[in-house]
């Protein structure tokens, strides 16, 4: 629940960032989170996080674990669907809130069945941090304050401590060495790296009309760096579609601006949440998880 009351926000389209600029970046990181990924880019929190999340397959370790639980190429829409809400929990309500331990216990418990090295749990934590902050940069509607850059470190860094990973730098430049020095190191082909990037790709493309599906693929392609590709042996997509999407991106900003500023958060209200229909009425987060198979009524 945000610490101000939505009447007291600054009028206009800026008028949620008039009142991030008001708080605390260390203090009131959770609600100025909040209000970056809720109110202010929750499209863009959502397909930022997809990318993030692509990213982490192309480590060795992580896609080897991912592709023998099986769930990516039986379940990929539910797996997708249970990390994307358990996240928007904790933005939404706040890790120390009913809901958010609530989801932490399961995102712990999912965890905790599996031996995960420390490091690759640092590095994914790594990709909540700083794959948002430079797509909204690059893409968003407005630049990211200060204040939002810093909110987003130490809420991840937050969440990392409830969720038991060791090691996690308290400087904000340091994390990101750390991560661009993981990926330097660990990003190299695999079989494995290839059928969770391929299964991944596939759900996004399953989101449009079958005729479709062809471009969204090499539109996927488009969107991923050439570390990205070389790890997932993917072949590089012409320069043009990046062009396109980007000129588009930037199209969408921009009409974006003539917006008022939003009066509800979406963090937990996804409409592209396919698994759990109605989210988050009549559910709790307990509901979540790889490992559970619910059914709403």
């Amino acid at each position: 629940m945000l610490l101000t009351d939505r009447n007291s926000v600054p009028r206009g389209r800026y008028g949620w960032l008039r009142r991030i600029e008001q708080l605390d970046p260390v203090a009131d990181h959770q609600e100025i989170h909040r209000i970056t990924a809720g109110f202010e880019f929750p499209w863009d929190y959502t397909r930022s996080l997809e990318f993030a999340l692509f990213r982490t397959y192309c480590v060795p370790t992580i896609s080897a674990l991912l592709r023998k639980t099986g769930e990516f190429e039986k379940r990929p829409q539910k797996r997708y669907d249970d990390t994307a809400l358990l996240m928007a929990e904790l933005v939404e309500h706040g890790y120390d809130s009913a809901r958010g331990r609530e989801s932490l216990r399961v995102v712990n418990r999912m965890h905790g069945k599996y031996d995960i090295d420390n490091a690759d749990m640092l590095y994914v934590l790594t990709t909540f941090i700083y794959e948002p902050l430079d797509w909204i940069d690059r893409y968003g509607w407005r630049r990211l304050h200060p204040h939002e850059r810093l909110a987003a470190f130490h809420f991840y860094r937050g969440v990392g401590l409830r969720m038991g990973i060791r090691e996690i730098p308290d400087d904000f430049q340091e994390l990101h060495r750390f991560k661009m020095d993981y990926e330097r190191d660990h990003f190299r082909y695999t079989d494995d790296n290839h059928a969770i990037g391929t299964y991944t790709r596939d759900l996004f493309c399953s989101w449009f009309p079958r005729p479709l599906r062809p471009l969204v693929g090499v539109g996927v392609n488009a969107m991923l760096d050439p570390m990205m590709l070389s790890a997932f042996g993917f072949r590089s997509a012409p320069g043009w579609i990046r062009s396109v999407a980007d000129a588009s991106l930037a199209g969408r900003a921009k009409v974006l601006l003539l917006f008022p500023r939003r009066a509800t958060s979406r963090s937990t209200r996804e409409p592209g949440n396919r698994t759990y229909p109605g989210y988050p009425v009549g559910y709790r987060p307990s509901d979540l998880g790889a490992d559970s198979d619910y059914r709403h009524g």
